[in-house]
């Protein structure tokens, strides 16, 4: 046989690599992040035949985090391809923050052949006891594929799991002389996955409305749920409705207009807000589990009756005993929103205590910007402002585990953009590679914002920006250390130990990357931001300044 024919034979020839693409295609993927391993070759070989876009991060956890900014971005399964051993086990830290926010994502990691698995140690490369167990605790699911017939029929089923609610990332892990050998399988051409439903009880909805409709003080508490189940229709509806009072955590900020006459904003942390779901006759919460965060570190005491809708039931009366609404949150409020028909509201009015829910609103607010006067934080008021003013309506915005991000969790307006956060895990490192993954879904500029330690994190994704072109602005405000941990320890010890941190010239750096980069006072970050957005490809600003948190009211 010629060179020639042996040639075209080989490129003839498909294997188990070439079903999980074709099937991942069909599906509607369009991107995939990772980054190719030994046993993981027959994946990577077969995008080459494929129409899907790979995205090569610098490390695993990051392109854990970059699928996830992707899904959350552009509504879409974020796809995930990781190496054997420890490729997989650097993502979990990645897919924790993916889980703990609900992000659908089908992870997609190899495995040594066939014959090493089992509890035999054969000294095999990457070898694990049992490599999907260590995903167990960061994953909805986990999955072992030993047929190639099978690969097609995983992936469609983990693509229906990742996207039905509660949703999150599912696991798939392939030995690699399934994914190397020759298959007869025919070429995948189409596969459908569709969510499973998940709509409320009715008798549970019938309950719901007659405590709402009863209520003189209704409150509502959107978490992340509301934003995930699409439902900020049906909440500003049912709101408007029943004159309640919205609060948004900080996972739901951007679910309820900031500037509504019903908008208590993002305010959970202060004890103002938190007195006002207190008073509530009836809080609706929905899509949180009134967690540590939102229930201003527990101090929260609801005096009134709990609606909880969650479709995840280990949420659900997790902290407070409920009317436990397990269901997708998009489907209970639009079941709620249309049983709230004129003739059920007839009589209703909300009154708090002869004050009406926007006067009660406009109070609160303005009590919590009054409690910030008397705080020294000017600097970082207006250093928050500029940001506001600096970033477009629409674009998207990622923030890492920084005291920028807590300021944001509470005052940040999202507008007609979306506000994502690494506050369902809270692992540093989030920002940037979400955010790179955010572009890229968007074909988009986004902004992403770090501190100068969790920025260290993802340095090296600075390289994978440069070699896509992607359009991430990156702010990195140095602090000189880990900064929140500086100002938690010395409030508790009256010192801080081992916050303060050596780190680089973060403009040189970049510009070793061929990223562009500038440093400016924090009164020039809104001219910088604005530079940089205009801008083509990747770029970073850095400021450098000591930001502090507003003081806590839950001690």
């Amino acid at each position: 046989m010629s060179d020639a024919r042996a040639e075209n034979v080989t490129r003839d020839v498909r294997n188990g690599g070439d079903l999980v693409v074709e099937t991942l295609h069909a599906l509607g993927a369009k991107t995939v992040f990772g980054i190719p391993g030994q046993h993981a070759l027959g994946l990577f070989d077969a995008l080459s035949r494929s129409e899907l876009e790979f995205v090569s991060s610098r490390v695993e956890n990051n392109s854990a985090f970059a699928a996830d900014g992707y899904a959350r971005a552009t509504n879409e399964v974020g796809v995930l391809f990781l190496s054997t051993g420890p490729g997989a086990l650097t993502s979990l830290a990645g897919l924790q923050e993916a889980y703990a926010t609900g992000v659908p994502m089908v992870v997609v990691a190899s495995q040594i052949p066939l014959d090493g698995l089992g509890a035999r140690r054969k000294g095999m490369l990457h070898q694990l006891d049992d490599q999907k167990a260590s995903a167990a605790n960061v994953t909805k699911s986990q999955r072992l594929i030993q047929h190639a017939s099978g690969i097609p029929s995983a992936i469609q089923d983990a693509w229906t799991e990742a996207v039905s609610s509660p949703q999150g990332p599912v696991w798939i892990e392939i030995p690699q002389n399934v994914l190397l050998d020759p298959v007869v399988v025919p070429q995948v051409e189409d596969a459908l996955a569709e969510p499973f439903d998940n709509p409320p009880r009715v008798e549970l909805v019938r309950e719901a409305v007659k405590w709402l409709t009863a209520s003189e003080r209704p409150v509502i508490v959107a978490g992340g749920g509301t934003r995930r189940g699409h439902a900020e229709s049906w909440l500003l509806s049912i709101a408007e409705k029943l004159g309640a009072p919205v609060v948004a955590s900080p996972g739901g900020n951007g679910a309820f207009p900031w500037t509504h006459p019903l908008s208590l904003q993002s305010w959970v942390e202060d004890r103002y807000v938190t007195e006002v779901l207190e008073d509530a006759d009836v809080l609706l919460v929905v899509g949180s589990s009134l967690g540590e965060v939102t229930s201003n570190y527990f101090t929260l005491d609801p005096r009134g009756r709990i609606i909880q809708i969650d479709a995840e039931p280990r949420v659900l009366e997790s902290n407070r005993p409920a009317l436990g609404i397990r269901a997708d949150a998009g489907q209970a409020l639009q079941a709620i929103d249309a049983a709230l028909t004129a003739e059920v509201l007839a009589g209703h009015r909300a009154d708090w205590r002869g004050q009406s829910p926007e006067d009660l609103v406009a109070a609160v607010l303005a009590k919590v910007a009054a409690r910030l006067d008397g705080q020294d934080l000017a600097k970082e008021r207006q250093f928050m402002a500029d940001i506001r003013a600096a970033v477009p309506d629409r674009m998207q915005t990622f923030w890492d585990m920084t005291i920028a991000a807590y300021w944001g969790w509470s005052c940040w307006d999202a507008r007609s953009g979306q506000f994502h956060s690494a506050q369902g895990a809270g692992g540093l490192g989030y920002g940037f590679p979400a955010a790179i993954g955010g572009a890229v879904g968007l074909k988009q500029r986004v902004l992403a914002v770090s501190g100068d330690g969790s920025s260290m994190y993802s340095i090296a994704e600075l390289a994978t920006a440069k070699q896509h072109n992607v359009p991430v602005t990156w702010l990195i405000v140095d602090d000189g250390g880990y900064g929140i941990l500086r100002e938690y320890m010395e409030g508790a010890f009256g010192k801080a130990t081992h916050t303060e941190l050596a780190r680089p010239d973060f403009v040189a750096l970049a510009e070793a990357f061929g990223v562009p980069a500038q440093r400016v006072a924090p009164e020039g970050v809104k001219t910088a931001l604005e530079a940089g957005f205009a801008a083509d490809g990747p770029n970073v600003v850095v400021v450098e300044t000591l930001l502090k948190m507003f003081a806590p009211t839950h001690l």
